[in-house]
């Protein structure tokens, strides 16, 4: 890959986006761009049409409207979560499907909402102002107590059905007021099984060809009615062809295009070595224990599908960034910009050297990474019993102050998902929560050894694995206590004896104390550096060109396009007979029982999978694949192995986007499934 990623790095540095490449916001989309190249107009009421059904989902994942009555595409696996949730040993939604019968027997995702952007404004001005002359903590504080003012501001007296959010863009060069129309009722309509919608696991996983059905339908409700949708998406049954126009609309999670050098450094050399370490060990530890019975397989299914998944695709990120040419481009880009940026002498004066500075601050973040991420970043991850007793210690005493001296996640934009996240009943398995509360503890003593303040703070005199066995045994567990504290506030969360609330109480002070210094010397100094950078960056190149993701929405323009990989030509599409062909009756290629036969069903020259150029990232999972005419022609819900360098550097002669066809979709509902009113509702005319 080293000669693309050349290619690629010197491209994306220099900062004009090249061939099919961008993450567009829908406020700077490059329409002209489009129309010269596919002959695809994309007007005003285009764009607004496609924001309209463009939805974005507390899980992570990206989805989109395709009916008037608020049925949502998106992939299974954005929803995996609440199929176990909704599950019980008896019954496995997860390995066994979910198809409600009638609208009364779709069921509630606890913990989901699902949120449609209907208005952007530029508040980068306001926070600029608020920022002024500030330094360090205070940088951080000022600016997100401004942030916070907007948001309270721009959704005062309508915090029930929108929600706002100040976007950071161009590492705040930008900030920008999204306003969203939420929906907390999103209830679980039709989901494969896991055997089809992972066919090949992880084997086949940021691979192609694909024969996944990826898709799984929810639908938004408001008064306890499915929710009117006006503006929707048009289905579409008709095969994609090769070289066709395909926009995708979603909201990609994050990438790191626009972090300077000795950023990317940093990242290189501490961040990701130290997470692939610890996804490898946490992930050999919850195989062991999913072997252990077919209980402890079902309760660890999401959480292991979740860690093999990031890991693959940390692997892959770092592949890319072990390549000297990433780093080499990017230090070329960086001091060209520094040079133009001295040869005007008012922009020069503006911005001093923000590189530099960032380079310093290296030091720092190295210095404080493993207690920050042990103490307070990543403490408790992937235990749901850690996460509720921090939010619950944290809300309690952050909801007693004005909100603008809060800590932005309990600002009051955002406690209405806190609380749902927090008080809907979805089930916590005590002996899965051990695991991983033993792992964290012991992963915490390990990098900052026996003898460190923060370790003695945590652990006291436990060991790893006595301290998470009591843990464990939280109350917790139960939603109804969980509302009790929420609910009694302050005093309710002091008196309580719960074990994992004790802990918290015991551990927090810690925890915002190392916060503090990050903020103060890593986080303060950088973004306040980043800033000054994007001002040059405008004034050099101007602001023609896409930000970073932020998982906020973004439109991303391409074609139907296969590779070449290693001498090999590969076809852009995969077809349902394809899909018998590769099953071997074992495990990750084994069929669910309904699909053994169906090859006598399904009509084998259906499209199955397919793959376009377009440039996304993880979080646009489940976004919708559309053509000119705004009609829904697939779920994208992949990308291939090059596309996991994609978070550094696009390349479009091989990063690929991996899509499941409504086509392929459709066949299954009507053939397979039976789902003759799903099929009906998404094709009416």
């Amino acid at each position: 890959m080293r000669t693309t990623l050349i290619a690629a790095c010197a491209a994306v540095f220099a900062m004009q986006a090249h061939a099919d490449e961008g993450m567009w916001t829908f406020d700077n989309f490059p329409a002209a761009a489009v129309k010269a190249k596919y002959g695809v107009t994309i007007d005003q009421g285009w764009l607004d049409s496609v924001r309209n059904a463009a939805v974005r989902l507390s899980s992570g994942c990206s989805a989109s409207v395709v009916t008037s009555e608020g049925l949502v595409l998106t992939n299974h696996h954005c929803v995996r979560g609440c199929a176990q949730n909704l599950s019980t040993p008896q019954i496995d939604h997860v390995r066994d499907g979910f198809a409600a019968a009638t609208r009364a027997d779709e069921k509630l995702c606890p913990g989901m909402q699902a949120e449609i952007l209907v208005s952007i404004a530029d508040v980068s001005q306001r926070v600029a102002n608020a920022v002024k002359a500030k330094s360090g903590r205070d940088f951080v504080m000022a600016r997100d107590a401004e942030i916070s003012a907007i948001e309270n501001e721009g959704c005062a007296g309508k915090q029930v059905l929108e929600r706002c959010q100040v976007i950071t863009l161009y590492q705040g060069g930008q900030y920008k007021l999204y306003v969203y129309r939420k929906y907390s009722d999103v209830r679980l309509v039709f989901a494969p099984e896991q055997a089809m919608a992972f066919f090949g696991g992880d084997p086949d996983n940021f691979n192609f060809p694909r024969y996944d059905l990826d898709c799984s339908f929810v639908r938004l409700y408001e008064d306890d009615k499915p929710a009117s949708t006006p503006d929707h998406l048009l289905w579409s049954n008709d095969a994609p062809k090769d070289g066709q126009a395909v926009f995708v609309a979603g909201n990609p999670g994050t990438t790191e295009r626009l972090l300077t050098a000795s950023q990317l450094e940093t990242l290189r050399d501490v961040a990701q070595p130290e997470m692939l370490l610890l996804l490898s060990e946490l992930r050999g530890r919850l195989i062991r224990f999913a072997e252990e019975s077919p209980e402890h397989a079902r309760i660890a299914n999401a959480t292991l599908f979740g860690i093999e998944n990031s890991f693959k695709a940390y692997r892959g990120e770092q592949q890319a960034m072990i390549d000297p040419a990433i780093i080499s481009a990017k230090r070329k880009f960086d001091a060209n910009l520094h040079a133009r940026t001295l040869k005007i002498r008012t922009l020069a004066a503006q911005t001093g050297d923000p590189w530099g500075e960032i380079a310093k601050v290296q030091a720092d973040r190295r210095a404080l990474f493993q207690a920050y991420s042990y103490m307070e970043a990543r403490a408790g991850a992937f235990s749901n019993l850690f996460n509720h007793g921090r939010a619950l210690v944290r809300a309690a005493e952050e909801r007693a102050k004005p909100n603008s001296q809060r800590l932005p996640e309990y600002t009051d934009s955002r406690l209405l998902l806190l609380q749902k996240r927090l008080l809907d009943a979805a089930p916590v398995y005590p002996e899965l929560e051990e695991v991983v509360l033993e792992f964290w503890l012991s992963k915490l003593r390990e990098h900052l050894t026996a003898d460190a303040g923060g370790v003695k703070t945590f652990l006291g005199k436990d060991s790893p694995e006595s301290l998470a066995a009591r843990l464990a045994k939280s109350q917790l567990v139960d939603p109804a206590y969980r509302k009790q504290l929420w609910d009694g506030g302050i005093a309710a969360v002091q008196t309580s004896n719960d074990p994992m609330i004790r802990f918290v109480l015991a551990t927090d002070a810690a925890s915002r104390a190392i916060r503090k210094d990050y903020e103060t010397r890593v986080t303060g100094p950088s973004d306040r550096a980043a800033a000054r950078i994007a001002t040059a960056r405008f004034a050099v190149y101007g602001t023609s060109d896409y930000p970073d993701a932020t998982f906020s929405l973004r439109l991303s323009y391409g074609k139907v396009a296969g590779w070449n990989e290693n001498g090999k030509s590969v076809a852009p599409f995969t077809y349902y007979k394809g899909l018998w062909e590769r099953a071997t009756g074992q495990d990750p290629f084994a069929l669910a029982p309904r699909w053994i036969s169906a090859n006598d069903k399904v009509n084998p020259d259906i499209v199955f999978d397919f793959v376009t150029d377009n440039d996304v990232v993880g979080g646009n999972s489940g976004s919708p694949a559309i053509d000119g005419e705004r009609h829904v022609i697939g779920a994208v819900f992949d990308g291939n192995i090059e596309s996991l360098g994609g978070d550094f550097a696009f390349d479009e002669s091989v990063n690929r986007t991996v899509i499941v066809s409504t086509a392929a979709i459709a066949e299954a509902l009507d053939k397979v499934y039976g789902a003759k009113a799903l099929v009906a509702e998404l094709t009416v005319k």
